[in-house]
């Protein structure tokens, strides 16, 4: 993995939120309010290196010149769970476009099955960020990235919660050229797919359902 690639951040806000959203604990409401806190503070560290020129404005009390961004963003949350961080960074980057990813891995056929894909026009000439706010086996996260490959996308991150070590190598070695932002990498994966410690399954817990493995242990099938 070349970490120069890696962006892990470790301030203590956005630590002290993390903590809070891998308490068990912690409601549904909460866990999205957390999900959506985070995604805006993980946002400002994305757009660090946006191009900027000083450009001439006006003040009520005279004109000067500041820094404005001039280069255009797309956000493409890989649904559902990064449905979830849109709200976010949008709060952040309100000019920001929004396209969707339905993607996912299919166990039974070992592979990833995308049911879903729209994305905003112009999209080739803009900076992207791939939202999924955790990066396990990263499977459906190299086939999101290679499908915006397709539509001549150059410029791309990832962005997650956190990421496992096993989803880190599977994108670096795909996609070396993708930029990932992160709060944490975790060591492993279960045997049910979940990272270890992680935060859980994070559709799961924003909305309140349960896995396929908790609905298998309720009824006995």
């Amino acid at each position: 993995m070349n970490k120069k690639n890696l962006t892990i951040i470790d301030h203590p806000l956005a630590q002290d939120k993390l903590w809070h959203l891998r308490n068990k604990k912690t409601t549904p409401d909460n866990f999205r309010r957390l999900v959506s806190e985070l995604s805006h503070i993980l946002a400002y560290e994305m757009t660090r290196d946006f191009k900027t020129e000083n450009i001439k404005v006006e003040t009520p009390i005279q004109a000067t010149t500041n820094q404005k961004i001039v280069e255009n963003m797309a956000i493409v949350p890989i649904m559902r769970a990064g449905q979830a961080m849109v709200d976010g960074i949008l709060d952040l980057i309100p000019t920001c476009a929004v396209g969707h990813i339905g993607i996912y891995r299919d166990k039974f056929v070992n592979n990833t099955v995308e049911y879903y894909f729209r994305l905003p026009k112009g999209i080739e000439g803009m900076r992207v960020a791939v939202l999924d706010p955790l990066l396990a086996t990263g499977e459906t996260a190299v086939a999101a990235i290679t499908r915006l490959k397709e539509y001549k996308v150059g410029r791309i991150s990832f962005v997650a919660l956190l990421v496992a070590e096993q989803g880190l190598k599977r994108i670096s070695e795909a996609h070396p050229d993708v930029h990932i932002y992160t709060l944490s990498v975790e060591p492993g994966i279960n045997e049910f797919g979940y990272i270890m410690p992680g935060i859980g399954d994070a559709g799961d817990r924003m909305y309140g359902t349960l896995s396929a493995e908790q609905v298998a242990q309720d009824t006995g099938l």
